[in-house]
């Protein structure tokens, strides 16, 4: 009898072994970091998208904000993190500057890029009683008052909306440097200087002016793109204007690299249909955001394409360091 409960139990622990061993992932919550603080648009396409991806993976996803350093810890935090799939991030794309820049040593190649989750047209946004009724009568503007006299703001130096005016400027045949850039924290304080009058213009997406656009208290002259997009119908492009410049903030779900394929596989898979789901689609869409969704491979060639166009206009704004 001894030797057949033994035997029992060394059967019984080889089965609890073995289930342990072919124990799908994921078997715990997901953390998901964003680089940013609470409230930003990073942190809503996160939580939006994670609504949606954790029916999907089957686990809770914990939204977890790590902002710093322009978003370099929550990125660094994301990078280095242990590639088990338990770890994951939404990284936005000044991890495409931030080693030109001389911010951090990273760049788009160090994360797994999933796809991208949604975009944000960057706009022109001025106070509702600016002399400028046009983006073509503002680059007049531009080009025969002396420089630095009109002022732009929307991020901190050589962020996505400093690099948004740069570009601009420059496909308009305008020193890139021509606008002041005034440094801030984010969109709102730029509004709000806006409003006051310390700036001449808000370079970051309409969307996060879009109560003051509603209150009649702004007014976005044009989107840095090549079609109209909603909610802002009647609000020009670029194209329009005969400027060869669209420009948008991106927000990417990713990883550190060196992700196991099945795992790999699981997220890409589950992330896909999470932002697939109609309510997903639906809060993004009304909050003004363009959902998006690549397919494999893509979101990485696209992060390296808009590193080199990014990169370019910040050489020439004279910000670069390699």
């Amino acid at each position: 009898m001894r030797l057949f409960s033994k035997v029992a139990l060394a059967v019984s622990a080889l089965i609890a072994l073995s289930g342990t061993a072919k124990a799908e992932f994921p078997e715990r919550p997901i953390t998901v970091i964003v680089p940013w603080a609470a409230g930003g648009g990073t942190d809503a396409v996160a939580r939006i998208f994670a609504s949606g991806f954790e029916q999907e993976i089957g686990q809770p996803v914990n939204i977890v904000n790590r902002p710093g350093g322009n978003g370099v810890a929550g990125h660094t935090a994301i990078m280095t993190a242990t590639p088990d799939g338990y770890t994951l991030g939404v990284a936005s794309p000044e991890i495409a500057f931030y080693k030109a820049l001389g911010t951090a040593k990273m760049t788009t190649a160090d994360f797994d890029l999933f796809s991208r989750l949604a975009i944000l047209p960057a706009g022109v946004t001025v106070i509702a009683s600016s002399p400028y009724k046009s983006l073509g009568e503002l680059l007049d503007a531009i080009k025969e008052r002396p420089a630095g006299s009109l002022s732009a703001s929307g991020s901190g130096t050589g962020g996505s909306w400093h690099v948004a005016i740069g570009g601009l400027l420059k496909a308009s045949g305008i020193d890139a440097n021509r606008v002041k850039w005034v440094p801030s924290q984010g969109g709102a304080p730029a509004l709000q200087d806006v409003m006051s009058g310390g700036i001449t213009m808000f370079t970051g997406s309409p969307v996060e002016a879009q109560g003051l656009l509603e209150a009649g208290k702004v007014r976005t002259l044009a989107m840095m793109t090549d079609t109209r997009v909603q909610p802002f119908p009647n609000v020009p492009t670029t194209k329009e204007a005969n400027v060869d410049w669209q420009y948008a903030n991106w927000f990417a779900f990713v990883g550190p690299n060196g992700l196991p394929k099945t795992v790999r596989d699981k997220l890409y898979a589950a992330a896909e249909r999470a932002q697939a789901r109609p309510e997903v689609q639906e809060m993004m869409k009304k909050r003004g955001i363009t959902p998006v969704w690549d397919k494999p491979g893509e979101a990485s060639a696209y992060a390296a394409q808009f590193a080199k166009g990014g990169i370019a206009v910040l050489t020439d704004l004279g910000l670069t360091r390699e």
